[in-house]
Protein backbone atom coordinates (compact mmCIF):
# COMPACT_ATOMS: atom_id res chain seq x y z
CA UNK A 1 0.00 0.00 0.00
CA UNK A 2 2.38 2.69 1.17
CA UNK A 3 5.13 1.38 -1.11
CA UNK A 4 2.83 1.67 -4.12
CA UNK A 5 1.66 5.17 -3.23
CA UNK A 6 5.20 6.34 -2.47
CA UNK A 7 6.59 4.84 -5.69
CA UNK A 8 3.86 6.59 -7.71
CA UNK A 9 4.25 9.89 -5.86
CA UNK A 10 8.03 10.11 -5.65
CA UNK A 11 9.17 8.38 -8.85
CA UNK A 12 8.14 8.51 -12.49
CA UNK A 13 8.47 4.83 -13.29
CA UNK A 14 4.98 3.31 -13.31
CA UNK A 15 1.95 3.98 -15.51
CA UNK A 16 -0.68 2.87 -12.94
CA UNK A 17 -0.88 1.30 -9.51
CA UNK A 18 -3.04 -0.46 -6.96
CA UNK A 19 -2.77 0.35 -3.27
CA UNK A 20 -4.09 -2.19 -0.80
CA UNK A 21 -4.78 -0.58 2.60
CA UNK A 22 -2.00 1.94 1.99
CA UNK A 23 -0.82 4.90 4.02
CA UNK A 24 -1.22 8.19 2.16
CA UNK A 25 -0.71 10.57 5.07
CA UNK A 26 1.91 9.58 7.65
CA UNK A 27 1.07 12.60 9.84
CA UNK A 28 -2.59 11.58 10.10
CA UNK A 29 -1.60 7.96 10.73
CA UNK A 30 0.65 9.01 13.62
CA UNK A 31 -2.48 10.23 15.39
CA UNK A 32 -5.01 7.67 14.11
CA UNK A 33 -3.45 4.24 14.45
CA UNK A 34 -4.38 1.88 17.27
CA UNK A 35 -2.36 1.60 20.46
CA UNK A 36 -0.38 -1.50 19.42
CA UNK A 37 1.02 0.35 16.36
CA UNK A 38 1.20 3.79 17.98
CA UNK A 39 5.01 4.06 18.21
CA UNK A 40 5.78 1.84 15.23
CA UNK A 41 6.37 4.82 12.94
CA UNK A 42 9.04 6.24 15.27
CA UNK A 43 11.46 3.57 14.08
CA UNK A 44 10.44 3.77 10.43
CA UNK A 45 10.11 7.53 9.93
CA UNK A 46 11.13 9.42 13.06
CA UNK A 47 9.76 10.60 16.36
CA UNK A 48 6.45 12.39 16.10
CA UNK A 49 5.83 15.30 16.47
CA UNK A 50 9.53 16.21 16.67
CA UNK A 51 10.12 14.99 13.10
CA UNK A 52 6.82 16.22 11.66
CA UNK A 53 8.45 17.67 8.53
CA UNK A 54 9.94 14.27 7.72
CA UNK A 55 6.45 12.76 8.01
CA UNK A 56 5.13 15.35 5.58
CA UNK A 57 8.04 14.87 3.17
CA UNK A 58 7.41 11.11 3.04
CA UNK A 59 3.60 11.29 2.77
CA UNK A 60 2.28 10.57 -0.74
CA UNK A 61 -0.71 12.83 -0.12
CA UNK A 62 1.67 15.77 0.29
CA UNK A 63 3.04 15.05 -3.21
CA UNK A 64 -0.19 14.74 -5.16
CA UNK A 65 1.18 17.40 -7.51
CA UNK A 66 3.78 14.88 -8.73
CA UNK A 67 1.21 12.09 -9.24
CA UNK A 68 0.10 11.59 -12.82
CA UNK A 69 -1.07 8.00 -13.21
CA UNK A 70 -4.28 6.10 -12.38
CA UNK A 71 -4.56 4.56 -8.92
CA UNK A 72 -6.91 1.90 -7.56
CA UNK A 73 -7.40 2.05 -3.78
CA UNK A 74 -8.61 -1.07 -1.95
CA UNK A 75 -9.34 -0.78 1.77
CA UNK A 76 -10.97 -2.67 4.64
CA UNK A 77 -13.67 -0.70 6.48
CA UNK A 78 -12.57 -2.04 9.87
CA UNK A 79 -8.82 -1.65 9.40
CA UNK A 80 -7.31 -0.46 12.68
CA UNK A 81 -3.70 -0.51 11.45
CA UNK A 82 -4.28 1.84 8.50
CA UNK A 83 -7.71 3.43 9.07
CA UNK A 84 -10.04 3.80 6.07
CA UNK A 85 -9.74 7.59 6.21
CA UNK A 86 -6.27 7.12 4.65
CA UNK A 87 -7.80 5.70 1.46
CA UNK A 88 -10.65 8.21 1.50
CA UNK A 89 -8.27 11.19 1.83
CA UNK A 90 -6.06 9.87 -0.96
CA UNK A 91 -9.08 9.25 -3.19
CA UNK A 92 -10.37 12.78 -2.60
CA UNK A 93 -6.95 14.27 -3.42
CA UNK A 94 -6.74 12.24 -6.64
CA UNK A 95 -10.26 13.27 -7.64
CA UNK A 96 -9.41 16.94 -7.13
CA UNK A 97 -6.34 16.62 -9.32
CA UNK A 98 -8.34 14.84 -12.03
CA UNK A 99 -6.35 11.62 -11.87
CA UNK A 100 -8.23 8.44 -12.82
CA UNK A 101 -8.98 6.63 -9.58
CA UNK A 102 -11.29 4.11 -7.99
CA UNK A 103 -11.88 3.50 -4.29
CA UNK A 104 -13.35 0.25 -3.01
CA UNK A 105 -14.03 -0.14 0.71
CA UNK A 106 -14.79 -3.67 1.90
CA UNK A 107 -17.21 -4.08 4.81
CA UNK A 108 -16.08 -6.50 7.50
CA UNK A 109 -12.45 -6.40 6.39
CA UNK A 110 -9.42 -5.25 8.31
CA UNK A 111 -5.75 -4.83 7.34
CA UNK A 112 -5.53 -7.66 4.85
CA UNK A 113 -8.61 -9.19 3.31
CA UNK A 114 -9.79 -12.48 4.78
CA UNK A 115 -13.20 -13.14 3.25
CA UNK A 116 -12.95 -15.18 0.05
CA UNK A 117 -15.56 -13.08 -1.76
CA UNK A 118 -13.60 -9.89 -1.03
CA UNK A 119 -10.24 -11.40 -1.98
CA UNK A 120 -11.76 -12.50 -5.27
CA UNK A 121 -13.38 -9.10 -5.83
CA UNK A 122 -10.14 -7.26 -5.06
CA UNK A 123 -8.23 -9.37 -7.61
CA UNK A 124 -11.02 -9.01 -10.19
CA UNK A 125 -11.11 -5.26 -9.56
CA UNK A 126 -7.38 -4.92 -10.08
CA UNK A 127 -7.56 -6.86 -13.36
CA UNK A 128 -10.53 -4.77 -14.57
CA UNK A 129 -8.76 -1.56 -13.50
CA UNK A 130 -5.60 -2.31 -15.47
CA UNK A 131 -7.68 -3.49 -18.43
CA UNK A 132 -9.60 -0.21 -18.57
CA UNK A 133 -6.57 1.99 -17.89
CA UNK A 134 -4.42 0.34 -20.55
CA UNK A 135 -7.23 -0.28 -23.04
CA UNK A 136 -6.94 -4.06 -22.86
CA UNK A 137 -10.09 -6.07 -23.36
CA UNK A 138 -10.38 -8.51 -20.47
CA UNK A 139 -12.94 -11.24 -21.20
CA UNK A 140 -15.35 -11.64 -18.29
CA UNK A 141 -14.00 -8.60 -16.45
CA UNK A 142 -16.19 -7.16 -13.72
CA UNK A 143 -17.77 -3.75 -14.24
CA UNK A 144 -15.62 -1.18 -12.48
CA UNK A 145 -16.32 2.54 -12.36
CA UNK A 146 -13.14 4.61 -12.52
CA UNK A 147 -13.54 8.29 -11.72
CA UNK A 148 -11.83 10.79 -14.05
CA UNK A 149 -11.21 8.20 -16.77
Amino acid sequence: GYTTLAALAFRDVFKAGCSLYGIGDLTALAGDTHKFESRYLDGLVGRYPEDEQLYKDRSPIESVDTLSCPILLLQGEEDKVVPPNQARMMHEALLKKGIPTCLKIYDGEQHGFRQAKNIEDALDSELAFYGKVFGIEVPGAIDLDIDNL
